[in-house]
């Protein structure tokens, strides 16, 4: 199969690639409804030591660039509560956690979640962290560029591998807010 986006040496449809994944992400593909099929989400494999942006889109496809997004995880805190949510946002942007973020969860304070923590609720590796397989009550904020792409490369769960996401399915995850500026420059 070729990868709808980039070029890498391997790409699988995500059904049939459950064990490159973490047990949340597999679990999620293997229960995948909505409008997009589980068989349009492409599993690829990557090389952990290509991860950074620049040399990664230097080895896999300079247009991956522009179609890549990250998925954060924020805390948000208000009066001794805390609100993990994640964040999708174009990899050229950075999310906007003190304003939009902030406002969206009713927070006094929002930062970026602990990696301990990051990791220990999602079951995902730190680098990895996708929008897919997260806890169901987790707000999933969305910023609506990513929603517009036809493909985004996403994490996998893990530091090695990719998925490569139709935009339009991001807006169908589970606690999914899909909002406008979100991601800043």
């Amino acid at each position: 199969m070729d990868a709808p986006i980039g070029h890498f040496d391997t790409a699988l449809p995500a059904p049939d690639a459950l064990d490159e994944l973490t047990g949340p992400v597999a679990d999620a593909v293997r229960h995948w409804s909505g409008s997009v099929p589980a068989e349009q989400i492409v599993y690829v494999d990557t090389d952990p030591q290509w991860a950074d942006t620049a040399v990664f889109v230097q080895h896999y496809g300079q247009e991956l660039l522009e179609r890549s997004a990250n998925c954060v995880v924020v805390a948000g805190k208000r009066g001794g509560e805390t609100t993990l949510a994640a964040c999708v946002v174009l990899s050229t942007t950075r999310a906007d956690v003190n304003g939009v973020v902030r406002r969206q969860l009713g927070a006094r304070k929002a930062s970026f979640a602990a990696m301990d923590v990051a990791t220990g609720e999602t079951g995902m590796e730190y680098g990895g962290i996708t929008p897919i397989g997260l806890p169901e009550t987790w707000p999933v904020l969305v910023d609506s560029a990513v929603v517009d792409l036809p493909y985004v490369l996403v994490g996998s769960g893990r530091r090695r591998g990719k998925l490569l996401v139709p935009g339009k399915a991001f807006a169908e995850l589970p606690g999914a807010v899909v909002l406008e500026g979100l991601g800043v420059a």
